[in-house]
């Protein structure tokens, strides 16, 4: 059995997600041993936090280190790609954040999301995926693509439930809305890749993948994407300084409403939608739909504590609720929320999958899916047109 020395990259909101994940991991050594930052303060709090052993800012110390066999990658998305293959070349498994990667630009670049056609990202970010398989399999290390969704309590239980009865999805469908995002840069494409979509209904995506995965495996059948229509909206554009007040969200030349309508080789069909300007902390949630059941999946829970309060004295540094910027009146706060949203189930399954040499329940060929799915997705938007393969 291979020990797990951890070294993390990525002092944001997933560090405080992963953290969690990882203090709950069961039945396996796990060693965190050093957290890179930008700067040794954020990476200072997140040690303190966690009880990491190191802290540093040069991403080449955790490279060098022979002792960190698993770097988790928790950086902005145009920099997932270039630190996986430096880990897997240099022999280590590899936890990545979603989404994978994306359309970035080139340098000097500006408003690419408004000026480069989507039909020259898609071939792009394809030939990256390319390069990045080539070099997983060269490696022969792990990579594991940090999905949550996929290990979120309530989608695993209507998997264990739809596959124990061999039932035929019929429909899925899928929404994630916020009132923003808690990274300053994510109004941006050339640090995002994308707006929404890439932020948001990639959850959604990767999770309804997942589930036809899952119904694949139980009946015995190949089940493929056949299309993508999709469609993509700029509404705070419309708005006022004072109509956008109370919304976070403030993209440059990326999307902040996206829909997406999957249609599988079988001829059923799931359908994401996501927002970044939606009032009301988050929603997330996935309805299935088989031959014999309906399921309605609430990723984020909301109804183990309830709270009145009437001021927020105190509470300043205390995570209530995801991107909810107020504490005051009534609201439901989060509990569990790293168990029941997938966290610590993926982290779990991903410190197996290294520790005993086991396929990951979400890597590189779900990863590869996705991407080719949203900027599919992009295409589709942009050209007004279904999107075959």
């Amino acid at each position: 059995m291979e020990n797990l020395v951890i070294g993390m990259v990525g002092c944001g909101y997933a560090s405080f997600l992963h953290g969690n994940g990882f203090e709950k991991v069961c039945g396996l050594p796990i060693r965190l041993k050093t957290i890179c930052g930008t700067t040794l303060s954020k990476a200072e709090s997140v040690r303190d936090r966690y009880g990491f052993e190191n802290v540093c800012t040069n991403f080449d110390d955790l490279i060098n280190d022979p002792e960190i066999n698993v770097i988790d990658i928790l950086t902005p998305t145009n920099l997932h790609i270039p630190m996986a293959m430096k880990a897997l070349r240099a022999g280590k498994h590899v936890i990545c954040e979603k989404p994978l990667t994306g359309y970035f630009g080139e340098p000097g670049q500006e408003n690419i999301g408004k000026t480069v056609p989507k039909s020259v990202m898609y071939e792009k970010v394809i030939l990256e995926m390319e390069e990045l398989r080539k070099v997983i399999d060269e490696s022969k290390k792990k990579f594991l693509y940090a999905e949550n969704f996929v290990f979120a309590t309530p989608l695993q239980r209507a998997a264990e439930i739809f596959t124990s009865k061999k039932s035929k999805i019929t429909f899925m469908r899928g929404d994630e809305f916020i009132i923003g995002s808690s990274s300053p840069l994510a109004g941006k494409w050339n640090k995002f890749g994308g707006g929404t979509m890439m932020r948001n209904a990639t959850h959604i995506i990767t999770a309804m993948l997942w589930l036809k995965k899952k119904e694949a495996e139980a009946r015995g059948e190949n089940i493929t994407i056949k299309s993508i229509v999709a469609d993509c909206g700029f509404i705070t554009e419309c708005l006022t300084d004072e109509e956008h007040k109370y919304i976070k969200s403030n993209p440059e030349d990326v999307e902040d409403l996206a829909s997406v309508m999957i249609t599988f080789s079988d001829g059923t069909k799931c359908l994401a939608t996501s927002s970044d300007s939606i009032l009301g902390g988050s929603k997330n949630e996935i309805e299935i739909f088989t031959n014999e059941s309906s399921m309605r999946c609430h990723l984020t829970q909301n109804d183990l504590l309830d709270t009145y309060l009437t001021n927020e004295k105190g509470l300043e540094n205390v995570y209530y609720a995801e991107l909810l910027p107020y504490k005051l009146g009534w609201n439901k706060v989060f509990v569990s929320d790293e168990i029941i949203r997938g966290y610590t189930g993926e982290l779990q399954s991903f410190a197996e999958s290294i520790a005993y040499d086991k396929e990951p329940e979400s890597g590189f060929d779900l990863a590869y899916e996705t991407m080719k799915v949203l900027y599919s997705a992009y295409v589709s938007a942009e050209e007004g047109r279904r999107v075959s393969f």
